[in-house]
């Protein structure tokens, strides 16, 4: 594995490269491209090493001329990156001699995989031209055209499964001196029990209708005079403090509006692609999953996450 402080330079490489594009005019034809190792008798050049840490270095340098990476990259840099690619041709010459790349299984999971890069090229390729910056700010403008400051709250609830075990839980929670957080870690059957049903601060359109509507009339430090039915069960709710919230700005919210068009455009794009495409089907039973059905753009590097019962 490289070690990440190989990418601690990096925004000093893309300066250095920029300003240094001259090295790829002067280089001489024959050494563009320098053999670094032989494995095998198979050469290995810096572009070989530059693939192979596709994955670390950014496109910028990638697809710069491969003499001039090497006069920009540190030599402590260079020579872990061409370990890492002496490793993977190795492994590729030992496969190759056990006969793996005549294998069928193999032969057939290489031809998927290359099946499948095509797609999410394509896909990708679609959606890039359709979810640029300035295409995620004008959505942004047109959301949050004429909006002002909003009301939230900042509550807590116990979810049950029958109105009887919610009366239980309100008679409890309204006894002087009741721990609501403990009651909902001992009562709840919400995924966020253990965090003493805390739902944190909302919006009012963030939970569905008769949650947020009991949620709202209450002061902090109130709980709900009744338990409220939602599509998740029954919830006790109480109010720890309202706030009023101002609109977002758009550095706030702008990466979560571009996964959120990301996510729009797979679909519009299946859509179209599927719609352009002749199919004859051949069978009555429904259309098997594929990939494509749930595709989307990669992860962020943080996972949002789930949201707790209530929520829409």
């Amino acid at each position: 594995m490289v070690p990440a402080r190989l990418a601690v330079p990096i925004s000093a490489l893309l300066l250095a490269l920029a300003a240094s594009s001259s090295l790829a005019q002067t280089a001489a034809p024959a050494a563009t491209d320098p053999v670094v190792a032989r494995i095998d008798g198979e050469p290995l050049r810096v572009s070989d090493v530059l693939t192979a840490a596709s994955d670390i270095l950014p496109q910028e340098i990638r697809e710069a001329p491969p003499a001039q990476v090497v006069a920009m990259l540190p030599p402590d840099m260079m020579r872990q990156l061409t370990d890492r690619a002496v490793t993977e041709r190795a492994f590729l010459i030992a496969a190759r001699k056990a006969g793996l790349d005549k294998d069928p299984e193999v032969l057939r999971r290489i031809r998927r995989a290359g099946e499948q890069e095509l797609q999410q090229a394509l896909l990708a390729r679609e959606i890039g031209a359709l979810v640029t910056d300035a295409a995620v700010r004008t959505r942004f403008d047109r959301d949050n055209a004429g909006r002002t400051a909003e009301e939230e709250v900042h509550a807590r609830h116990v979810l049950v499964r029958t109105e009887t075990e919610a009366r239980a839980v309100l008679a409890e929670a309204q006894r002087p001196g009741a721990d609501f957080a403990a009651l909902a870690r001992q009562r709840s059957i919400d995924p966020g029990a253990q965090n003493g049903g805390d739902l944190g601060f909302f919006r009012k359109a963030d939970m569905v209708p008769d949650f947020a509507e009991a949620a709202f009339a209450l002061q902090p430090g109130q709980v709900s005079a009744a338990p409220v039915r939602s599509p998740f069960g029954w919830h006790v709710i109480r109010v720890e403090a309202r706030r009023t919230a101002a609109a977002p700005d758009f550095d706030s919210v702008k990466d979560t509006l571009r996964r959120q068009m990301m996510e729009e455009q797979v679909e519009t794009v299946v859509n179209r692609v599927r719609a352009a495409a002749r199919i004859e089907r051949l069978d009555a039973a429904p259309a098997a999953r594929g990939l494509m059905d749930n595709a989307a753009p990669p992860p962020p590097a943080s996972p949002t996450p789930a949201a707790p019962p209530g929520r829409r």
